[in-house]
């Protein structure tokens, strides 16, 4: 889960409330590992912290969710304890917390550490919450993590390597900016604004089963080129795949 910012100018859009001389809106989105489509998405005035909106959600049991440290909430990490939802995210600098356990590492795969630790401060008390720390050092770049988690039975490795998956959000976002043109809009309104992301939404969902369909190895961005090249073609899409 993530969210991301679109920019909008305040003197042409003032529903967009953001900052004060700062127009935008947010776009909320769950991104499913199967395939990596957005599963869930929302959009809300761009002074809507993500946190509120995940609060709201109501995810089935069994789930595994991953999000950055914007989603850093005890509130939020209890409702995901309660509801029997595993979660993978960033811990943030300056929390302070006491290590109740700590397990043996094979440092050949970057795993750093591994401990059960116990949150502290008076609202982490007041949850109870006890999670899993775990240091990994990627091979690669040589940047360190330390990663929060609520399973305590996948290996480290597999943690480092749920939230690493995280990046497909990242590229979702950076793809419908750049290839569907949801950064400028044709009309002003709020239902205006919102029609044409949600038309952009269900023209990546399209492209997304074109590509499932086709099974030729294409990109997105090579379908979307394919369609614009035969954008007054009464064809159907299938057909555009076989000439």
């Amino acid at each position: 889960m993530d969210a991301s910012i679109i920019n909008l100018t305040a003197s042409v859009f003032p529903w967009a409330t953001y900052q004060a001389k700062k127009g935008a809106i947010k776009l909320h989105v769950g991104l499913d590992h199967g395939g990596h489509l957005p599963a869930f998405l929302t959009v809300t005035e761009g002074c809507q912290h993500e946190i509120h909106w995940a609060r709201d959600l109501d995810l089935p049991a069994g789930s595994v969710v991953v999000f950055d440290r914007g989603f850093f909430d005890y509130e939020f990490f209890n409702r995901l304890n309660q509801k029997g939802i595993r979660f993978v995210t960033r811990m943030k600098r300056g929390i302070s917390f006491k290590v109740i356990q700590r397990k043996e590492v094979c440092r050949a795969t970057g795993v750093t550490s591994d401990q059960i630790i116990r949150l502290k401060g008076k609202k982490a008390e007041h949850y109870g919450l006890e999670l899993r720390r775990i240091g990994y050092r990627d091979p690669e770049t040589g940047q360190h993590y330390v990663f929060l988690t609520n399973d305590l039975n996948l290996v480290p490795l597999t943690i480092a390597q749920v939230y690493r998956d995280r990046w497909q959000i990242e590229l979702f976002f950076k793809w419908i900016k750049q290839n569907l043109k949801i950064k400028s809009f044709l009309g002003r309104s709020r239902n205006a604004v919102l029609s044409q992301i949600w038309v952009a939404l269900i023209a990546y969902l399209l492209l997304a089963y074109l590509k499932f369909l086709s099974r030729t190895g294409w990109s997105l961005s090579q379908l979307l080129r394919l369609l614009q090249l035969n954008l007054f073609e009464r064809r159907s899409l299938a057909g555009l795949l076989k000439p």
